[in-house]
């Protein structure tokens, strides 16, 4: 069975960076490869949102909110997501999660991408 398991969250000041990996397992080679996998984010009190999205074909998305400041990337030889954040800002505090499916864009919401992970925290101080 497919699971992804997020680490690299923690506490940073405002101004610092931090790198986000996501751990797949359950994959074949040619299923990994051909999945499109999305970071998102939710706080407290706050609708879940998109953060970034890379799919097969290494079409990349990201929100307006994250742009030049985070870097999403993969390597399907080690079935790994990546989010690196840097200029952090402490409207970034949530929880983030990884997800995957066998679509062509997983961008948005999320709503409806099959694959999960349990989420790791950023906290960012001011």
């Amino acid at each position: 069975q497919v699971q992804l398991v997020e680490s690299g969250g923690g506490s940073v000041q405002a101004g610092g960076s931090l790198r986000l990996s996501c751990a797949a397992s359950g994959y074949t080679y040619t299923r990994y490869s051909r999945s499109c996998m999305a970071w998102f984010r939710q706080a407290p009190g706050k609708e879940r949102e998109g953060v970034a999205s890379i799919n097969r074909y290494g079409r990349t998305t990201y929100a307006e909110f994250v742009k030049g400041r985070f870097t999403i990337s993969r390597d399907n030889a080690v079935q790994t997501l990546s989010l690196q954040m840097n200029s952090l800002k402490p409207e970034d505090t949530a929880m983030y999660y990884c997800a995957a499916d066998l679509v062509n864009y997983c961008e948005g919401s999320g709503e409806g991408l099959r694959y999960w992970g349990q989420g790791t925290q950023v906290t960012v101080s001011s």
